[in-house]
């Protein structure tokens, strides 16, 4: 990873310390020679935040695909906000019903396996410093009519076709650094291919800023990043699952792990919801290694119902699996340095000819890891100014509206729910106009 930025204008002028790190292969590989101009291009321009012909310029029909990479697989939430123990990690076994007592006690041999609880309540602050790539294809389902196709699951002699597939060499690369204090105190910044979003939470909202569109805030209580519980954070891990209930056993990659499931419950799923937009379901499952006690899978899904016109909704069910490995001691505390995440954004609910389904896929790996840093102030996790100035003035439920429209070609939305815009690709590479469904509600696929 590359911290330092060479003075492109003068030869002997200083080199810039690069807010997020730059994998070396933006330098080296010939093929993405052009990400890293690109690059250069918009850490330039991005003084001018009103121009979206910018955004165009700079990426081209790839602009809509680094929105949905970014949108649904950069900074996804978890299922509900999680309590922050300092005292003690794991409550009583005991007088529970046996399927929560098997997971309390996963979950206490989760905790020895990552260092012991008196190593997790040390940990005050973390950074993490880390390199991307991600790639995205589109899937759509096939003709038949059938109402029943509003499930995903397709019947024996349906005809399923793929409508597209894009991948543009291997993938887009990039860098991120995550900056923690507290499960309800955390900021990300991710690059991608000379494209940056930042996300975070000051403990009183969450937000995410992108360059297609101003701050926003997602719904609700704060939740923490997701990629923190893929195995960076074993403390809010083990809080996340402390209230979990085995629901069995499973075999992943040949490793026997017991499987424990947490559902958002209706309070929280409310929360988040608004008048046009349900949030039905939110559940997430953690796959333990019954060798190791390590967390070696993270699972979720969650389903959402947008009203359209009349008595009919559009169904949106996104499913992420995460592929957790490579774990190293880091001052004692068992983190993992390496995984792979797939995400299937399904789209059902009209007729069988919309029902798309949007797969991507994220690799990873964590360059860098470091605890208890010093001078991590409240300063570190504010929200935007655009975003703090609105919450202040109470207006519009802290969300900002941005006068920046993503060029594109587009078909109808299938509702206006909302201020903030994630894409859903039915791009054709041999055409040079992209032709992509949207709607509001981005924070949902958080």
């Amino acid at each position: 990873m590359r911290k330092l930025c060479p003075n492109y204008d003068r030869e002997d002028g200083l080199e810039t310390v690069l807010e997020v790190p730059i994998p070396e292969e933006m330098f080296m590989s010939k093929t993405n020679g052009k990400s890293w101009q690109n690059m250069k291009s918009w850490m330039r321009s991005h003084v001018d935040k009103s121009s979206a012909q910018s955004m165009t310029a700079l990426f081209g029909g790839r602009n809509a695909e680094l929105q949905i990479l970014l949108g649904v697989v950069g900074a996804p939430l978890v299922p509900l906000p999680i309590r922050c123990d300092h005292d003690s990690i794991n409550p009583n076994i005991k007088d529970h019903p046996i399927e929560n007592s098997m997971a309390k006690y996963i979950v206490q041999q989760y905790i020895a396996a990552t260092g012991g609880e008196k190593a997790l309540n040390s940990i005050d602050s973390m950074y993490a410093m880390g390199k991307v790539r991600m790639v995205t294809s589109e899937f759509s389902s096939g003709d038949n009519n059938n109402s029943n196709n509003h499930h995903h699951h397709h019947k024996k002699g349906e005809q399923v076709k793929v409508k597209n597939v894009r991948h543009h060499g291997s993938g887009e690369v990039g860098g991120f650094v995550l900056w923690q204090k507290r499960p309800e105190l955390w900021c990300l910044e991710l690059v991608l291919s000379g494209c940056k979003i930042s996300a975070g939470s000051d403990g009183k909202v969450a937000w995410r800023q992108t360059p297609w569109h101003h701050s926003h805030a997602s719904r609700g209580p704060p939740r923490p990043l997701r990629r923190s519980l893929q195995g960076l954070d074993p403390k809010m891990t083990a809080n996340l699952f402390s209230n979990s209930i085995c629901i069995g056993e499973k075999a992943i990659n040949n490793e026997d792990c017991f499987v424990l499931k947490l559902e958002a419950k209706q309070p929280t799923l409310k929360a988040r919801s608004s008048s046009n937009v349900e949030i039905i379901r939110h559940t997430v499952w953690g796959y333990f290694s019954q060798r190791t006690g390590l967390l070696v899978q993270l699972e979720d899904s969650h389903l959402l119902r947008i009203k359209t016109s009349g008595d009919e909704s559009v169904y949106w069910e996104t499913t992420m699996e995460s592929l957790i490995h490579d774990y190293r001691h880091v001052d004692g505390i068992n983190i993992a340095h390496a995984g792979r995440t797939t995400v299937s954004l399904f789209r059902f609910g009209e007729n069988s000819e919309s029902h798309s389904r949007t797969r991507m896929e994220e690799v990873w790996t964590i360059e860098e890891v470091d605890f208890n840093i010093w001078g991590l102030s409240m300063d570190c996790f504010l929200p935007p100014a655009d975003l703090r100035k609105d919450l202040q003035d109470g207006c519009d439920d802290g969300v900002v509206t941005s006068n920046i429209r993503v060029p594109f070609k587009a078909r109808t939305a299938p509702a206006k729910v909302g201020l903030s815009k994630v894409v859903a690709i039915n791009a054709d590479d041999s055409s040079s106009d992209s032709t992509i469904s949207t709607f509001d509600e981005e924070d949902e696929f958080m």
